[in-house]
């Protein structure tokens, strides 16, 4: 992180700070909770302070780019590039038959389904979360890796219900 010359690194820290919670809740959306919009909010802007023009105050700067920077990203992220549908591509998942887990256990040891996305999130690697939250979203994921999460997630779930 380059800290400008007139600043020391707490100062620098504290103004991301005030930019990042001023800003990053007015972009939650989607799966993305407060707390991963502001590490993301907060890395824009270490990373903008390469650009930073010390003539210029510092927090109207992170402002000014980290708003940008949002709206960049939920509009190459959530909207069509056809001009002529321009609408919202997030929408309810409709699940088929092939997306659906099959799973065999008796009525004793059902698992309710609020239990399960606990368990899921409780016990899911960390490095296979971005795929688990793309796939309850309905945004594509290689078939190899789909079917990887799908393996791991009736496994967390099948030992849970074995521990009872």
């Amino acid at each position: 992180m380059k800290v400008p010359k007139n600043m020391k690194y707490d100062d620098v820290v504290d103004q991301i700070n005030i930019v990042v919670n001023r800003i990053a809740p007015k972009y939650t959306f989607g799966t993305y909770g407060i707390d991963d919009i502001k590490q993301e909010a907060f890395i824009i802007c270490m990373d903008a302070l390469e650009r930073y023009d010390e003539k210029r105050p510092l927090e109207n700067f992170l402002s000014v780019h980290l708003s940008n920077r949002l709206k960049n990203f939920v509009r190459d992220n959530y909207y069509t590039k056809d001009e002529e549908e321009k609408k919202r591509v997030l929408k309810p998942k409709y699940l088929s038959d092939d997306d659906v887990i099959q799973y065999d256990c008796n009525y004793d040891t059902i698992i309710e389904a609020q239990n399960i996305t606990k368990l899921i999130d409780t016990h899911l690697p960390a490095h296979h979360r971005s795929d688990y939250l793309k796939m309850i979203n309905d945004v594509y994921i290689p078939k190899k890796r789909k079917e990887e999460l799908i393996l791991i997630i009736r496994n967390i779930v099948e030992t849970h219900n074995e521990k009872g």
